[in-house]
């Protein structure tokens, strides 16, 4: 991806940054259509890469081109690698070498970026640490590629009429697509943040009195967390933050984290200081969190906003101490008949339609079958402590008949336990 920091690197920059001489291109750029076998090379890689650097990949993902179903690219695979220190090649250089990766770039001045090749296959790892802002960077504009086609074809138009021209460095021809990446990016910092800020004092009062909240989802996190007096917990996705401050009437420390800032500044005044709020990003670093620090993570109805879990899940286990507890909801793989879908297995984006208010409100998600939820949990090195499907409260009889009867007889969300082993 360019760099935002500045629009055109000079030839002696790019020299610079090389470990040898850079190749020189002097023609134009081929883009190929989109191969589906990308996918499966990147998957072969990052198990080449994880066997090789184990515990040391702080996290591991698909970027770039290659990364996005129907776009056309350069038939490489660019990976993007985060480690605990990028500047210490001591510490992964030797055994990524011994499994054919050699390094190409070394930039210390710049996000301390390390650029390797791969052995067998056309292969661009990016290595980087936790602290860098490319992290947010590739998976907005990745993310917002997959889920807006006209995003998608706007950006392959440009690298078609960009890859036509003759470039002296390949530099050359990414810094040149560095103003319609920005564009984009920007698109999906304003819609990833206005979600729910756009109406997140009505949606307050609705999940306040919600019976698929109030009587469902929250008694049975709840119920999973157990006893969390003196301990301390992160709410993620804690949106108006009833469950954190159900939380904290059972005495437990709490920090509640949403994505909106609307949100987060109705939890804080409705909490009335029983709990901490501040804004958190799920497909980020949990940076203001320290190693081992949380006894339980609660996360209701939130990972399924999140494409790929593999990161989020490895921040949970870096946060949480041996014996923590991630506790979460997610919609019940049943799903896929609520939105009249033909396949069951693939993980898809959805658009969803709520009445809050008596406003129509789009919220954007990812469903997924029940084997990708397990298999991501075990690869984090999650294991799975228990797995429910509750029914709901009594009460909910009383005040919502008819809800009642569906929650009691048809599967709506599915709740799990998992455990950080020591």
């Amino acid at each position: 991806m360019p760099k935002p920091d500045h629009e055109q690197y000079t030839d002696e920059e790019i020299t610079s940054a090389w470990v040898v001489k850079p190749p020189e291109l002097n023609s134009g750029v081929t883009l190929l259509e989109y191969d589906p076998e990308w996918p499966r090379l990147y998957e072969r890689e990052a198990e080449r890469i994880r066997g090789a650097l184990g515990e040391r990949v702080v996290q591991l993902e698909h970027v770039g081109s290659t990364s996005v179903p129907g776009l056309c690219a350069k038939p490489i695979i660019d990976i993007m690698l985060i480690v605990p220190d990028s500047a210490d090649e001591p510490a992964y250089l030797p055994e990524l070498e011994a499994v054919g990766y050699h390094l190409n770039i070394r930039e210390p001045d710049w996000e301390q970026h390390r650029c390797f090749k791969g052995p067998d296959t056309n292969v661009n790892l990016h290595v980087y640490s936790p602290s860098t802002n490319q992290i947010e960077r590739y998976r907005l504009f990745r993310e917002r590629l997959r889920t807006h086609d006209e995003e998608r074809d706007l950006y392959a138009a440009t690298k078609r009429e960009l890859a036509a021209r003759t470039w002296k460095y390949i530099q050359n021809y990414a810094d040149a697509k560095t103003e319609v990446i920005d564009e984009i990016i920007g698109r999906a910092k304003a819609e990833s943040s206005s979600q729910y800020d756009d109406f997140s004092e009505d949606y307050a009062r609705h999940s306040e009195q919600n019976p698929y909240q109030r009587y469902y989802d929250r008694p049975a996190i709840l119920e999973l967390a157990g006893l969390v007096d003196g301990k301390r917990v992160l709410d993620v996705g804690c949106a108006a933050g009833y469950l954190s401050v159900a939380l904290a009437d059972r005495g437990a420390d709490v920090l509640g984290i949403d994505l909106s800032q609307g949100m987060i500044d109705v939890a804080t005044r409705l909490a009335g200081g029983k709990a901490r709020f501040r804004r958190g990003d799920l497909t980020a670093p949990l940076d203001f969190v320290e190693t081992g620090s949380l006894d339980v993570i609660t996360a209701s109805l939130v990972l399924h906003y999140i494409e790929d879990w593999a990161p989020t899940l490895a921040e949970f286990r870096r946060v949480l101490r041996p014996g923590g507890s991630l506790v979460f909801s997610v919609h019940h793989p049943e799903d896929w008949h609520w939105f009249g879908l033909d396949d069951y297995f693939p993980t898809e984006a959805i658009v969803d339609e709520w009445e809050v208010a008596g406003r129509t409100q789009q919220v954007r998600f990812f469903r997924r079958p029940l084997s990708r939820t397990f298999g991501a949990l075990r690869q984090a090195g999650f294991d799975v402590d228990e797995i429910v499907e509750p029914q709901p409260l009594a009460e909910c009889e009383t005040e919502f008949p008819d809800t009642y009867k569906s929650l009691s007889t048809t599967p709506r969300f599915l709740y799990f336990r998992a455990i950080s082993p020591g």
